[in-house]
């Protein structure tokens, strides 16, 4: 049973992660670890004392983004066995996540090393999902590698999201032009 400064300490780098997520969102990852502090309503020096440096509260925060991604994405694949209810979904997850996403992917090259990796395994891991649907799906769709139609499914989202201001600057761009990339993407590679 945990103490009660154990659970106190958990809930304080529970908050400063729920914080440092809507900074980043809004700010980039270029934010200053006072912008997360103040939105955490903590001292600067407590998020210091709960991760040993930047890169050590980014790693925790895109590691823990990537476990909420995992679990939303296996229990798609569980709840969808077609393709059109895998992107469906997939945008669902996404859609949730918006503007913290849309800052990773556009952020990505300046984030350190072991980051970049978290989130090559985040896109591995959506990869192998899509895959499993597609091999369901087999006989109604082009004789195209896997590979490339996924890269071709993540390239038309990321386009779109990386483009936000000029698709949809004023509403979340993924409800907007949800039915149209699903749509567009399947005709694409329906046999």
């Amino acid at each position: 049973m945990k103490t009660k400064r154990q659970l106190q300490k958990e809930n304080t780098k529970r908050k400063i992660m729920e914080a440092a997520f809507e900074v980043y969102a809004e700010n980039g990852f270029t934010a200053s670890t006072s912008l997360i502090a103040k939105k955490a309503n903590v001292s600067h020096g407590t998020i210091f004392a709960h991760f040993a440096s930047v890169d050590e509260l980014l790693i925790c925060l895109i590691e823990d983004f990537g476990d909420t991604l995992a679990v939303e994405t296996s229990n798609m694949v569980r709840d969808n066995r077609d393709l059109n209810g895998f992107l469906s979904t997939y945008l669902d997850i996404l859609s949730n996540h918006e503007n913290f996403y849309i800052r990773l992917i556009s952020d990505k090259s300046i984030l350190p090393k072991e980051v970049r990796l978290i989130f090559a395994n985040i896109q591995s891991n959506i990869a192998f999902h899509f895959s499993e649907t597609l091999e369901k799906n087999r006989n109604h769709v082009k004789k195209v590698p896997t590979h490339m139609m996924f890269n071709t499914w993540i390239g038309m989202v990321h386009y779109y999201l990386l483009h936000k201001e000029l698709f949809s600057p004023n509403e979340p761009l993924l409800n907007r032009y949800r039915s149209e990339l699903i749509s567009t993407f399947l005709e694409l590679i329906r046999t």
